[in-house]
């Protein structure tokens, strides 16, 4: 997940402090080269790494803009998965209050909503290629969990189960067709966001892209120092590495956002999220602090830094 204030300086400069260092020992051996041993001839016009420098600021943009949509469109997606979430059990909580209240229907009614909750903890896990089913024994049944062992894809079972459901509630009387109509086209909701986010994840930012940006962005440190040695001396050793960090912390970033899923510091905060879901949907259903939350303990200590 994003941190959201008070990041430090050794997290952000710890990302390039091994292409920062080599910058620095590769600037000094050219100042001695200049100063020292007179290779005068080593200088190169200044508009040379200018231009490469400009070019590589559209490139860099260019990627930066790429990869921050698809951050963004993850983050869009998973707001829609909360919404959806809570419509499906409002949904179940409303048009099953007009049924005749029984053990078995309140059974069914907390074992539906419960199910919700660990299809949105299975799917962020899933999507984090961990296993989806860790800390979900304290949502599901044993029977659920047996059920749920022959599907590849855990978040598909849980809708599967949730469609089967919906049949039985409409046999028992408890929803009519139509009702049942209503909440399948919520189940077919939060079926398009999962599509979606597999897609996302599935999706690889084109490599020869990525590639061919870093190169440029290697070709253009490795002609700076030649083009400032001449007016600057001593001084460029600190000033190039600086300009190589500004533009390797944007590479860096670029390649960061542009894999929303991978639980990292710039991920979807998918836990986070389930977390809010389940708050919200067992005060629906009035069994607030009945399921621990592991999870949600465990993102939180992950991204202390």
């Amino acid at each position: 997940m994003l941190l959201k204030k008070g990041i430090p300086m050794g997290y952000i400069f710890g990302k390039i402090k091994y292409e920062i260092l080599a910058v620095t020992v590769y600037t000094l051996a050219i100042n001695v080269l200049y100063y020292q041993y007179g290779l005068k001839e080593i200088s190169i016009p200044l508009a040379v790494p200018m231009v490469l420098g400009t070019v590589l600021s559209l490139l860099l943009a260019f990627r930066s803009n790429q990869a921050y949509d698809r951050w963004w469109e993850a983050r869009n997606i998973w707001g829609a998965i909360v919404n959806d979430s809570r419509t499906l059990v409002r949904q179940l909580m409303s048009l099953l209050d007009g049924a005749e209240e029984t053990e078995e229907l309140a059974h069914f009614r907390q074992q539906f909503v419960k199910r919700q909750i660990a299809w949105n903890y299975a799917l962020g896990q899933s999507l984090r290629r961990k296993d989806p089913l860790r800390g979900l024994d304290k949502l599901l049944s044993r029977r659920e969990l047996n059920y749920l062992a022959r599907f590849d894809n855990i978040p598909a079972g849980l809708l599967q189960m949730h469609s089967r459901d919906l049949k039985y509630a409409l046999r028992h009387e408890w929803v009519n067709a139509y009702q049942q109509v209503e909440l399948d086209r919520t189940l077919t909701r939060l079926c398009d966001a999962m599509g979606k986010c597999e897609r996302i994840k599935n999706t690889v930012f084109p490599a020869t892209y990525s590639l061919y940006t870093h190169f440029t962005v290697i070709f253009f440190i490795l002609l700076l120092p030649f083009a400032l040695i001449d007016s600057l001396g001593i001084v460029e050793v600190p000033l190039v590495a600086a300009i190589s960090a500004s533009f390797l912390l944007i590479e860096k970033m670029a390649v960061n956002l542009q894999d929303p899923f991978e639980n990292k510091p710039t991920d979807t905060p998918m836990t986070s999220i389930a977390r809010r879901v389940e708050r919200d949907l067992l005060q629906m259903l009035e069994e607030t602090g009945q399921v621990e939350t592991v999870m949600a303990e465990e993102e939180e200590k992950y991204y202390v830094l």
